[in-house]
């Protein structure tokens, strides 16, 4: 682990964090693949139809709890269940860089 990674922690997400996509990661549609990718410095990555629901919500000013709740309205299950897939989800991609709580993106 370099010594940027370790003196720059990444944020612990709760109900009232307030997600988005890191400034160098963008979420678009590739038309050759005919799938969405996640687009991260030397990386594509290809998240699941879940994953790029909730993505599409973290627009910075939605909280983690109304992203919960949007899907709640939108499919027939559990919120608690629904609210734990949510924060792993948007957890590890704080953890490797690729979302941060609004406000926290200073560069």
């Amino acid at each position: 682990m370099s010594e940027l990674q370790r003196s720059t922690p990444r944020p612990q997400l709760s109900d009232d964090s307030r997600p988005k996509l890191a400034r160098h990661a963008r979420l678009k549609f590739d038309k050759v693949r005919e799938q969405w990718v996640l687009l991260v410095p030397e990386r594509v990555l290809v998240p699941d139809d879940t994953s790029v629901e909730i993505l599409n919500l973290c627009d910075g000013e939605r909280s983690i709890s109304g992203i919960v709740g949007a899907l709640c309205q939108k499919y027939a299950a559990e919120r608690e269940l629904i609210r734990n897939d949510v924060i792993a989800l948007l957890q590890d991609l704080a953890d490797k860089g690729y979302l941060t709580v609004s406000g926290e993106d200073k560069q």
